[in-house]
């Protein structure tokens, strides 16, 4: 078969002896790769400015009256959705048993699993676009309220203005609950297209929430293609496209300043002396793609930021390897990109994302199904911190850039043997937090019987 099938020209052999990493990609077997493209920040085409940054957060701090009426769990920080950035010392001390790897420097965990309104990443990026939108409808029939009070948005005029409108999304699941709770509380007809890996739980919340939910057999590339053709016939409907906004880069990217913020505050330096690892788990690209951006915005050089994929959906790392990007998926290459971790099975990634990062992320690596259970349980058991499956896929990058032959190489290359007891990991834990709990005690038992077959 492989002599025979052709991507993009040349046979699978022909990719393979290109590019001998495919071998295990396609076996899937964990693989740590680095990129070869890495370079200065200085050297770097920039095609998001810092002052689109810095719009996009403006924008979100405008709605703020509105996120505190329209949910009040936002109250307490002014109608800001932000997470906090927490120290996981235990962890560091399980992940370093475990692996009989040593982690110099200080292990945090970003809490995007437990953001307000949709318990994700997504909530930064879906929520943005949604109210992006809202404004530009808002404006265009002359009704951005005159005193600057946002507030009003929770209203029942404007709720009657966005009613004649609608927004359509394909999902894996966790942008689609952003995008839904958002959208139908400002009054829109929303539709979200999931895909089957979606979990059935995050399709009944959505439900709840008066969503409209369409479901696929087929995988997540099926639910946008869907979603993008209901919009095209409809000129009333707005499509939020994962694959290739801006907008939702934009949303994501907003999370840097205010690590940075946080990291302030905990009075960890970050410079030349003291490099900052962040491992992202990445599906299409967005979320990582938008929140390494901004980093890369903020702390230039001095961040290295890692993409962390399943073994059966490496799509990022596809694309960023050949060069193709968007032009391949995993299935071309035998990979079946069926996974656990919903929110990472995408076979395709966005060319966008891809093309943007391509001389500013350090590497992408992939994690067994297998390990993202036990390291969910051991997180559990160390920090008392829940998440799904695929939130885990951060975790055991440092382990990976510390043990690995292409991540020893990474450090040598780029200085930083001698700098790495004052280093800061994060790792970013992007869901988790709205799972029900029959089905959080259900991934805990599967870690443990993980756990006890490796015994």
């Amino acid at each position: 078969m492989e002599n025979s099938v052709k991507v993009a020209g040349k046979s699978i052999e022909q990719w393979k002896r290109e590019y001998p990493l495919l071998s295990e990609m396609m076996a899937t077997k964990e693989v740590f790769w680095t990129n070869p493209g890495y370079a200065p920040i200085a050297r770097a085409a920039l095609s998001v400015t810092a002052d689109e940054v810095r719009e996009a957060e403006e924008r979100l701090r405008r709605f703020a009256p509105f996120i505190q009426r329209a949910f009040p769990e936002t109250a307490e920080a002014g109608g800001l959705i932000e997470s906090p950035l927490v120290s996981i010392g235990k962890m560091q001390s399980e992940l370093a048993a475990r692996f009989a790897q040593e982690i110099p420097g200080r292990l945090l965990l970003k809490c995007d699993s437990h953001l307000p309104i949709a318990g994700s990443i997504k909530a930064r990026g879906g929520i943005y676009e949604v109210l992006a939108h809202a404004e530009e409808l808002a404006d265009k029939h002359g009704l951005l309220p005159a005193d600057g009070d946002y507030a009003v948005f929770a209203s029942d005029s404007y709720r009657e203005l966005f009613s004649r409108y609608s927004i359509a999304v394909g999902s894996t699941g966790n942008l689609g609950l952003s995008i839904g709770v958002m959208s139908a509380k400002l009054g829109f007809q929303v539709t979200v297209h999931m895909s089957a890996d979606a979990k059935a739980w995050k399709k009944e919340l959505l439900r709840a929430k008066g969503v409209q939910v369409v479901e696929y057999q087929s995988d997540y590339g099926k639910a946008v293609e869907e979603g993008r053709k209901q919009a095209e016939a409809d000129p009333q409907c707005y499509f939020i496209d994962d694959e290739n906004s801006k907008r939702l880069f934009l949303g994501y990217a907003v999370a840097a300043e205010r690590v940075k913020k946080q990291l302030e505050e905990q009075q960890v330096v970050v410079d030349s002396e003291h490099p900052l690892f962040v491992y992202l788990p990445c599906g299409v690209g967005g979320g990582p793609g938008g929140v390494a951006y901004g980093l890369k915005l903020v702390y230039g050089d001095y961040v290295h930021c890692f993409f962390a994929e399943p073994t059966h959906s490496p799509c990022m790392l596809l694309g960023l390897l050949t060069g193709l990007h968007d032009q391949v998926a995993v299935q071309d290459f035998g990979i079946d990109n069926r996974t656990e971790a919903d929110g990472l099975a995408v076979g395709r990634p966005s060319r966008f994302v891809g093309k943007v990062m391509e001389s500013l992320l350090s590497g992408v690596y992939t994690v067994a199904d297998e390990e993202l259970y036990r390291l969910l349980r051991a997180l559990r058991d160390s920090e008392s911190v829940r998440l799904e499956p695929s939130a885990l896929a951060g975790m055991p990058g440092p382990v990976r850039l510390l043990s690995t032959e292409a991540g020893q190489r990474y450090i040598e290359q780029q200085g930083l043997a001698d700098k790495l007891a004052n280093a800061t990991h994060i790792v970013w834990a992007t869901g988790g937090s709205m799972v029900p709990a029959h089905i959080q005690e259900a991934y805990y038992a599967k870690g443990m019987q993980y756990d006890q077959r490796n015994i």
